[in-house]
């Protein structure tokens, strides 16, 4: 059987309504932060949903999905939250097989994203100028298991532009991403898309305006409100309290 855990693999250890630890699976203890000292070598060769005890609890070992993925990140700079990343991916036209550029690793939040989506035989190059934020990223990334599929290269992309061609996506996650869109522009293949994130209105307008400028087609800009409904019976009603303005999103396709 194909779907055995094998040595490398990222395992979710779930107990119910609890959060996910995940961990790469190796051989031998390992320790675990504060948490302990762990040995995952049993689970070589069995499927995944099997139970596992560890620290005097049962849990079971699972394939971890994109949200535990994303909770197990280790944050150095703030971070994409997952209502935005997931629209972004869509903005930009992110799926299996396909090549996607970043530019702001951060803390790789929004790199495991784009690598899940991308697939095993799509690829993801990201960018960033700060060394530390680049060490970040690939640490989480390794967490997730996917750092085959992601390239990492400090490089300032708004003095230095990108060193690929033919992408289908590019995200951009910067300060001034209105300097990077004609680097983008030269890095996608024809009907490509880029997807940007800003947190402040005058980010936003100056970055549509140049995706008009670039002549980018079908140029949109939205922001994202995620607001929980407390459900209950005969008592359904929003929760007090909501996930408001994180961030502003713009995104244009490359046509002409």
């Amino acid at each position: 059987m194909d779907d055995l855990w094998q040595e490398g693999d990222a395992v979710s250890l779930k107990r119910a309504g609890e959060p996910a630890t995940v961990v790469r699976l190796r051989r031998g203890p390992q320790k675990l932060g504060a948490q302990g000292v762990l040995d995952l070598e049993p689970l070589l060769g069995t499927p995944p949903g099997g139970p596992f005890r560890w620290l005097d609890a049962s849990y079971r070992a699972v394939r971890p999905s994109l949200a535990d993925l994303l909770a197990s990140v280790r944050r150095g700079a703030q971070i994409v939250t997952p209502k935005d990343a997931l629209q972004l991916l869509y903005l930009a036209g992110v799926g299996p097989g396909g090549r996607a550029v970043e530019a702001g690793a951060g803390s790789g939040a929004l790199t495991i994203a784009l690598a899940h989506a991308v697939g095993p035989t799509g690829s993801v190059t990201t960018y960033d100028r700060r060394p530390e934020f680049l060490a970040t990223a690939r640490s989480n990334v390794q967490r997730a298991a996917l750092e085959g599929r992601v390239t990492f290269r400090e490089r300032d992309v708004a003095a230095e532009g990108f060193d690929v061609r033919g992408v289908a996506s590019v995200v951009l996650d910067l300060p001034e991403p209105w300097e990077v869109l004609p680097a983008a522009a030269e890095a996608l293949a024809p009907g490509g898309s880029v997807a940007t994130y800003s947190p402040t209105y005058n980010q936003l307008e100056r970055t549509v305006r140049a995706l008009r400028t670039l002549r980018f087609d079908e140029v949109r800009a939205l922001e994202l409100l995620e607001r929980p409904l407390h459900v209950g019976d005969g008592g359904t009603r929003p929760e007090f309290e909501m996930l408001g303005h994180t961030g502003f999103l713009a995104a244009g396709r490359k046509i002409d």
